[in-house]
Formats: structure tokens, C-alpha cells, sequence
């Protein structure tokens, strides 16, 4: 079966809850690639997660949670630290984070821990999000990038608390334009873009990565759907209408459901196919959407045609 290999970080969302001053915090398991590997896993694709984890029951749980989805974890390597914490406030629906622990367990993950036959038999590649900005996690992840065989697909998976000064900004924005030049797929968001291209639209970031490099651009807009930049043309696809109560995971499941669709028909070549994959990912964002959010709120495919009915 062809296989995806998701790098990156797995650490504890504290999600908040409650009123006024009366404030409690659920700890669930999360992280951008952890969720992404999930994702695909939950909808029946096979995902490998290579990172690293701590030496705490969280990071026993982090374990046992993916192996239990189905994701394979040979590619998992065990550090002497605390699992990260990420503290998880809410505007809306929409999560804010501040991120707890030095050093930060996701990022110990060193070049000679990493599989290179793995990555160079995987269908696909995955890799970004918080755990580039550090050291060794980012020079490995440059190692598995630079490995021929799997197309990539790259999501800055931007977190502004982790950028202090304009400085850093600078620096992310180099780093990811350095992945994006030779990425199958880009997935961001719209803050995404706020953060790196200032006052650009999602159009016109959209357009630099593609001009630099990519093959293909997704910018996702929350309830507004999706812009798509790829080897077809421009396209706006529209999300579903929900309720949305938590958005935690919403991002990391348009990614997972897009690895799912290349991972079993290969990357789209039309404009259709495009159009239909990105639908697809949007049905599952929005009933992400609509559950506590997380890695446990990625849907199975039999979730999802309860939900929305025979999708494209």
C-alpha cells in the first residue's frame, strides 16, 4: 500500500472551556503533523509520523494514540524531556496558542534518526509547522525534503507567539519559500498570509509561491472555502455551511484528506480532479469543524458520507 510520511510535532493542546473567570482546560493530544498523520489514517490512508516525543505519559499517549489509529510509528524517537504544552484560547471558534517547554520535545528529532528508505519509498511527504523553527528537527526535515522519490507537500502552519520581532517573521518566510520552491502542494491559510505577506490578498500570495516554484497553492479562508493556484488555474472553492464550535485541526484536516485523495488516485491533473479533491477537503474540515478539536475529532470516511452523503 503506498505510504505518507508526516514530519513534525506532536505535543498536548490545552483547550479552554467555560465563562468569564471560570476557565478549565481539557489536555488532548495535537499538533499539525500529528493531526494531519491521523487524518489520513482515519480515512483509510497509511501514514507514518516521524518526530520525536518526550519521556512523560504523554508522550506514552501521543504513542499509543497513533499506533492505535493505524499510523505506523517506526519513525517515532523518544527524548529525555517534558511533552510540549500548547495553551489553546479561543475568538470564536477560532484557536490561539502559546507554546510551554525548553526544550521543546518536538524538535529533538536528529539526522541520524531518520529513516531515509522510509522517506524515499513514501508516495508522499509531509512537512512544516512549528517544529521547523528549531534546530535539529529542521535541518533533518531538510534532509528528508532533499530525498528523491515522494512528491511534498509543505504548510507553514504559521503561529504568531512564536515570532517575536519582525526578524523572525523575515526568517520564517525565507525558510518557507525555500520549501515551497520545490513542493508539490502548499497548503496555508488566510492568517497564514496576513503574517508572512502583510497586506497581500490570498490571490497574490498564492501566485509568489507558485512564480517561485510550486506546483499547486491552496490558501484555505475558514467559511469561505478555499483558493486554489495550481497547474489547472485559479479556482475558488466554496466550504460548507456549519455551526462551527472549535477549529482546532480544521487546517491540519485539509491536508490529511488531500494526502488521503493523492495517496489513492495520485496528485490531480485536471482542473476537475482539483476542484473535486479540494471539495472533498473542505467536507471534512467542516465537520471537523463541528467537534472538539484535535487529533480525536479527525473523521473516518464512513463519518463522513453520514454526514454530507456521497462526496466527489
Amino acid at each position: 500500500m503506498a505510504h505518507a510520511v508526516v514530519m513534525g510535532e506532536a505535543l498536548v493542546d490545552l483547550l479552554e472551556t467555560g465563562t468569564g473567570d471560570e476557565r478549565t482546560y481539557r489536555p488532548v493530544l495535537g499538533g499539525a503533523p500529528f493531526n494531519v498523520a491521523v487524518g489520513v489514517a482515519r480515512l483509510g490512508g497509511h501514514a507514518e509520523f516521524v518526530g520525536s516525543l518526550g519521556d512523560d505519559v504523554w508522550a506514552d499517549r501521543a504513542e499509543r494514540f497513533l499506533a492505535a489509529a493505524g499510523v505506523g510509528v517506526g519513525g517515532v524517537r523518544r527524548s529525555g524531556t517534558a511533552t510540549t504544552l500548547a495553551m489553546t484560547t479561543f475568538t470564536g471558534a477560532e484557536p490561539q496558542f502559546r507554546f510551554y517547554g525548553e526544550p521543546p520535545s518536538y524538535a529533538l528529532l536528529e539526522q541520524a534518526d531518520l529513516d531515509t528508505d522510509l522517506v524515499a519509498g513514501a508516495a508522499v511527504l509531509y512537512t512544516g509547522s512549528i517544529s521547523l523553527l528549531r534546530e535539529p528537527f529542521r535541518g533533518t526535515a531538510v534532509r528528508a525534503w532533499t530525498t528523491p522519490g515522494p512528491l511534498k507537500v509543505f504548510d507553514p502552519n504559521v503561529r504568531p507567539s512564536l515570532l517575536p520581532d519582525t526578524a523572525a517573521v523575515d526568517r520564517l518566510r525565507r525558510l518557507a519559500e525555500e520549501f515551497a520552491a520545490t513542493a508539490d502542494l502548499v497548503k496555508l491559510s488566510s492568517a497564514d498570509v496576513a503574517v508572512l505577506y502583510g497586506g497581500a490578498t490570498v490571490a497574490q500570495a498564492a501566485a509568489r509561491l507558485r512564480t517561485i516554484g510550486a506546483r499547486a497553492v491552496v490558501v484555505t479562508q475558514g467559511p469561505h472555502g478555499a483558493w486554489l493556484d495550481g497547474p489547472a488555474g485559479v479556482a475558488q472553492i466554496p466550504a460548507p455551511v456549519v455551526a462551527a464550535i472549535d477549529a482546532t485541526g480544521a487546517g491540519d484536516s485539509v491536508m490529511a484528506a488531500l494526502i488521503h485523495r493523492w495517496l489513492t488516485a495520485g496528485p490531480p491533473g485536471g482542473p476537475a480532479r482539483w476542484k473535486a479533491d479540494l471539495a472533498f477537503a473542505l467536507a471534512v474540515a467542516a465537520l471537523v469543524c463541528e467537534r472538539p478539536g484535535g487529533a480525536v475529532a479527525m473523521p473516518t470516511l464512513d463519518e463522513l458520507r453520514s454526514r454530507w452523503g456521497e462526496l466527489p
